[in-house]
């Protein structure tokens, strides 16, 4: 092994061990902040509360106040990182949904019933309302996080309407979006579940906004 080989070697096994324990470090801090996540998701869908409290939400995830402050500044910031955590994975939900559809008006009507569903989903909707009650003063006070989670639910939607010969699909979804946040919200906000005469007319009155009313 010629030296030049050797130090390329040394420098490779120095590089591994420093990795080793940063990545160990940043897998904890990772950890911590699922705990917290998973901690508050349970203290809401328990207590039913619209502001969970400090004390209950470090009590439930068995960590420190040292823990939080590591990650959040504030109880706000966590709660944002929840509702920018719960749209993801509505459209992650959602993606599968209008993938399984056959065609535009069919991913369309998808994404609605699929938004919809969650007011009738005890566990989803006790998760939700509290992020519906504050849902304007985190936008205020996180408004890129906001658009970054409003965006991951509106893009699929909007790739659907791309296939399709609407003016603009762009506006065409963040409207279908809309209508069907504000929906789900007012269910949401009095705890009752969406009948299916009011998504039929949601789902009917959507695709007609885009032009894809069939008959």
């Amino acid at each position: 092994m010629d030296g030049i080989e050797a130090a390329a070697n040394s420098a490779g096994l120095m590089g591994s061990a420093v990795r080793r324990p940063l990545e160990a470090r940043w897998a904890a801090y990772e950890e911590e902040v699922r705990r917290l996540v998973d901690a508050t998701y349970r203290v809401v869908e328990r207590t039913g509360s619209l502001d969970p409290t400090m004390r209950d939400i470090m009590r439930e995830s068995g960590l420190s106040n040292q823990a939080f402050y590591r990650h959040f500044r504030s109880k706000d910031e966590l709660l944002v990182a929840l509702l920018d955590d719960g749209r993801r994975r509505m459209a992650a939900y959602l993606d599968r949904r209008i993938s399984a559809a056959p065609d535009t008006a069919g991913k369309v009507a998808a994404w609605i019933e699929g938004v919809l569903a969650q007011a009738g989903d005890p566990v989803a909707a006790a998760r939700t309302r509290p992020f519906v009650a504050h849902q304007d003063r985190l936008a205020d006070l996180f408004p890129a996080e906001q658009r970054d989670s409003v965006e991951a639910m509106v893009r699929p939607l909007r790739e659907a309407l791309a296939a399709a010969p609407t003016r603009d699909p762009a506006a065409d979804a963040l409207a279908v979006y809309r209508l069907t946040l504000a929906t789900l919200h007012d269910h949401l906000r009095t705890g009752t579940a969406v009948t299916p005469d009011t998504t039929d007319h949601t789902v009917r009155f959507a695709l007609a906004g885009v032009g894809l009313a069939s008959g």
